[in-house]
């Protein structure tokens, strides 16, 4: 969605509210991405938008982002949303009515009692904690995915690295950017849900389980207290702080932006993901496709056993959800596609990026429905639902296979959805069932391409609405927008603002599963799940 000023009053009056604060901005830092989002007093229409370029780094064998790269990229996205109400508006936003933060969840920063990082940002992506894993897992009787906090944390004690008696406080980036802008060491529940089990009955960290961890770690590291270590746990629409003067000149050197703005819960891309796509309520889901993969499941009931394929987190409400997370995503695709941008620049015939995609994916369209043969793993990191702790990116065909660029880009296609259908088929087996799937992300861009191949992996209705490509940050600030409108306070659930203020006259839409697209993708999986050993091997000898 975006805001309509082709007329003069609609644009004068989009100018006023930004000039008086009447605006909620969304920040989200993703993988590739940082992403900034503008909404008006009307949350559902998108203002303005600004990005900044970057990607994380694999040093000593660990996959991170330096912290200088975190501020600078968050001036750099919000720079270029200023730019954007500039050319759009003729005007500069000196406030907000509320702002929110976002970004990639899980993951390790540790700092001491001085405030001062202890060791480099560990990521999701980062796949050595197996061991911290297995143990926690066992001991919690609730599944630890190698990339949370608590299993990062863990393996830093198992390990005996030298930074683990000064660490007191410990954060996801989404948080510690909200400290950054606010002082104030919060996390929204969704975010928190990644880093350590949650109480459903508190709405906070699981007591019991803190007290094993503290016993677990009690003559090992003595220092810990994980109640001490984890930053506060907020809900969708709880006030989580304001806008301070260093928090405004981290954002806007240039000291237009005031400080005093409110900030919501700083929350995780999934969470913001389940925002940006109504997938709120009970029987809902929704799959988010970038350089990660995962899909988002609300469910009615407890699930019946532990299953290392599905982790249990929550929306940002607090609700409970089975979440399928597949390290890797697009990336492997994007590299394919760039290689064939090269082609054509060669070719004398050079073709904008977007283009590309297009392109490439409308000749999948004219692929065999189980993609001719061809396989294609998009595993650049490890892939703990595959059993695999590294990565290998394999494209592989028998000497029978139709190798076309219909069906090669098919098999891409499919192998970015590949891991995500193996932990859906999981969730099948539990009974959990889903009225329609709702996919948000660059990779729907193309219209009716990927939401196709996806609704055939799933065998399920997958709905695409206007705003899937503006993703976790138009969530975020919508999220913001709830929380200074003071919905919450007057009783007003989280999935019923999205249903009135924001989705109420949304347009979804929506492809049904093509039955030749089920069998044919059935067909890709059952080679996807056998040639796993060839992904294993190749991380083993390459």
């Amino acid at each position: 969605m975006t805001g309509d000023t082709t007329t003069t009053d609609g644009r004068d009056a989009v100018c006023e509210a930004i000039l008086a604060g009447r605006t909620s901005l969304g920040i989200e830092l993703g993988s590739t991405r940082i992403k900034a989002c503008l909404v008006g007093e009307d949350p559902g229409v998108v203002l303005a938008v600004g990005a900044h370029e970057w990607e994380n780094r694999f040093v000593d064998r660990v996959w991170t982002y330096p912290l200088d790269a975190v501020r600078e990229g968050l001036r750099a996205a919000y720079a270029d949303l200023v730019a954007d109400v500039r050319e759009r508006y003729g005007v500069q936003p000196e406030t907000f009515g509320a702002i929110g933060v976002s970004a990639m969840m899980h993951g390790y920063l540790a700092f001491d009692e001085g405030d001062d990082l202890l060791v480099p940002f560990r990521t999701w992506r980062n796949t050595t904690t197996g061991p911290a894993s297995a143990a926690l897992t066992e001991l919690f009787g609730v599944n630890i995915p190698l990339r949370w906090s608590i299993a990062h944390l863990y393996q830093a004690v198992l390990d005996e690295e030298s930074h683990v008696p000064q660490v007191r406080f410990l954060t996801t980036l989404a948080g510690y950017v909200h400290w950054q802008l606010t002082g104030r060491k919060a996390i929204g529940i969704g975010d928190a849900s990644g880093m350590f089990p949650i109480d459903a009955a508190t709405k906070d960290y699981n007591a019991d389980l803190v007290a094993r961890f503290d016993d677990l770690v009690a003559e090992s590291a003595p220092s810990l207290r994980l109640a001490e270590l984890l930053p506060e746990v907020l809900v969708a629409g709880e006030p989580a702080g304001r806008l301070t003067a260093e928090g405004a000149a981290l954002l806007d050197p240039s000291g237009v932006l005031r400080p005093g703005v409110l900030l919501c819960p700083p929350e995780g891309d999934a969470g913001t993901g389940m925002v940006a796509t109504d997938s709120v309520a009970p029987r809902t889901g929704n799959v988010s496709a970038g350089t990660s993969v995962f899909a988002m499941v609300v469910l009615e009931k407890p699930l019946e056993r532990v299953h290392h394929e599905l982790d249990l987190v929550t929306t940002p409400a607090g609700d409970p959800v089975a979440m399928v997370h597949c390290n890797n995503g697009a990336s492997e695709l994007a590299a394919w596609a760039e290689m064939f941008g090269r082609f054509a620049v060669l070719a004398g015939v050079p073709v904008a990026s977007d283009a590309v995609f297009e392109t490439l994916f409308r000749e999948a369209l004219a692929g065999e429905a189980d993609a001719g043969g061809l396989l294609a793993y998009n595993h650049l990191a490890g892939e703990p639902i595959a059993g695999l702790a590294e990565g290998r990116p394999l494209f592989v065909r028998t000497p029978d296979s139709r190798l076309t660029l219909g069906n090669a880009m098919r098999a891409q296609l499919y192998g970015v959805f590949g891991t995500l259908s193996l932990g859906m088929r999981v969730l099948e087996d539990e009974g959990v069932s889903l009225e329609r799937m709702f996919a948000h992300g660059g990779l729907f861009r193309t219209a009716g391409v990927a939401q196709r191949f996806l609704a055939g992996a799933l065998d399920a209705p997958v709905a695409v609405g206007e705003t899937a490509s503006e993703g976790g940050a138009w969530g975020i600030a919508v999220l913001a927008a709830y929380a200074s409108s003071g919905a919450a306070a007057s009783g007003v659930d989280l999935g019923t603002y999205l249903g009135e203020r924001v989705f109420g006259d949304a347009v979804f839409d929506t492809v049904h599963p093509d039955p030749a697209d089920v069998a044919g993708f059935a067909a890709y999986l059952d080679r996807y799940r056998a040639g796993l050993a060839v992904e294993a091997a190749a991380v083993h000898v390459l």
